[in-house]
């Protein structure tokens, strides 16, 4: 990763004892650095001069090997570079108490806006919330915003299963052309799916994804493995493998590394990625990825501050404010006719004559799904708290409920290999 040409901070920022009683988390050689205005230093022209004053501070689970936290730093550093913000990163912090001590660092420091990036971060961002009334603090994937109450604490996520859909009818594609070159039946099309956790948001993204390809390949099933951890190169790569050694003619992930894309390359199977390409690694195999672009969203907060106004408390992106895209598609493996095909399904699904969670497209144990409590407003119990089903659909992050994924359905055609995370 190209470093930044930043201003190193003089030394490390002085700890506020009645905030934080632990020393700070190590600062890390180049992504945890101060940077005025971006990595080019650059003098904020007319349209900047307000946002110049802000100040955002990022926390991010891991560095940039992982591709879901370079997702992130990279639309960090557009947004800042775009809008001429001083802007601090740091990498690799736990979720754990290192949350919340890196979050008061970087409010002693100045920052205006405290931005963290993992679903474990949200109870220590919330405790730092609390000491810091002054400082606005920002999470992705968490849960609670919407029931919190704190003016200063905010969630956002994306309908990023869109895009998940999107990917799989690429998928759903490469299937159909692998059955009709006779590579194997139209019964044997298996997919593999790499997961992390059990958790609603990797359930609804493979649920979509394996909806968007079942859409073009009807015969389709699939089969998902979990590793237990969002980054783990070895498991990663340790479960597409038992994936393909099970028959799956197609992988795709919710997952950090390129374990799954490695052993994809390596025997010749066709890969679906995440939160970016990963052809570089895949040249032969890779198809698309879906990703959400983060810098609307630092955008947007990063005017709100500086002019005054009121960050959303919990934003969902969509595919209109451009947080969710698709890469360009491989040069070698997708099927022929897949880009136009996507845009037109983009295109149903933006006006609505197409929904994702359509509830004539999938079963729950043979029988359609007409009423569904989900757990929205999350406790302890987990218990469903809001129906979801209206208009035939299964409406995910909806307006009025919250960002973060709540589609938590098993549905038929998908195997569970594993379910112990």
């Amino acid at each position: 990763m190209k470093k930044l040409l930043s201003i190193v901070l003089a030394g490390l920022m002085i700890l506020s004892l009645a905030a934080c009683t632990k020393e700070s988390p190590a600062v890390e050689p180049v992504e945890n650095q101060e940077n005025n205005g971006g990595e080019n230093n650059v003098t904020p022209d007319e349209g900047q001069t307000e946002a110049a004053n802000v100040k955002v501070g990022f926390i991010f689970l891991h560095d940039d090997n992982s591709t879901y936290d370079l997702n992130f730093i990279n639309g960090a550093k557009e947004a800042c570079d775009k809008l001429g913000v001083e802007y601090v990163l740091k990498t690799n912090i736990p979720e754990g108490q290192e949350c919340y001590e890196t979050a008061c660092d970087l409010a002693d420091s100045g920052c205006n806006i405290v931005f963290a990036d993992s679903f474990g971060h949200e109870d220590f961002l919330i405790e730092a919330a609390k000491e810091y009334p002054d400082v606005e603090f920002c999470h992705a994937t968490g849960t609670k915003a919407h029931t919190a109450n704190l003016p200063n604490y905010h969630n956002a996520f994306a309908s990023i299963y869109e895009g998940r859909y999107l990917a799989g009818v690429a998928a759903g594609m490469k299937l159909n052309e692998m059955i009709e070159n006779g590579d194997f039946k139209a019964d044997e099309a298996k997919i593999g799916y790499v997961g992390a956790y059990t958790y609603a948001e990797v359930i609804s993204g493979y649920t979509a994804f394996f909806l968007g390809a079942r859409s073009e390949c009807p015969t389709a099933t699939m089969e998902v493995t979990f590793t237990g951890s969002w980054y783990d190169e070895t498991a990663e790569k340790e479960g597409a493998m038992k994936l393909i050694n099970n028959g799956c003619k197609l992988i795709s992930q919710h997952a950090d590394s390129m374990g799954a894309p490695t052993a994809c390359e390596t025997n010749n199977i066709p890969n679906v990625s995440y939160n970016g390409s990963t052809e570089s690694v895949a040249p032969n195999t890779f198809i698309v990825s879906s990703r959400i672009n983060w810098a609307p969203y630092f955008e947007l907060i990063i005017n709100s501050v500086a002019n005054g106004q009121a960050i959303p408390t919990d934003y969902t992106g969509t595919m209109e404010t451009g947080s969710v895209v698709l890469t360009d598609l491989g040069a070698k493996a997708p099927a022929e006719g897949t880009q136009a095909k996507l845009d037109a399904v983009k295109k149903e699904l933006q006006d609505g004559t197409r929904k994702v969670f359509d509830t004539d497209t999938f079963t729950v144990n043979g029988e359609k799904v007409n009423s569904y409590m989900a757990d929205v407003d999350t406790d302890e119990a987990y218990e469903g708290d809001h129906e979801v089903i209206a208009n035939g659909a299964f409406n995910e992050s909806a307006d009025g409920f919250r960002s973060a994924p709540y589609f938590d359905l098993r549905i038929d055609g998908i195997k569970l290999l594993d379910e112990q995370y």
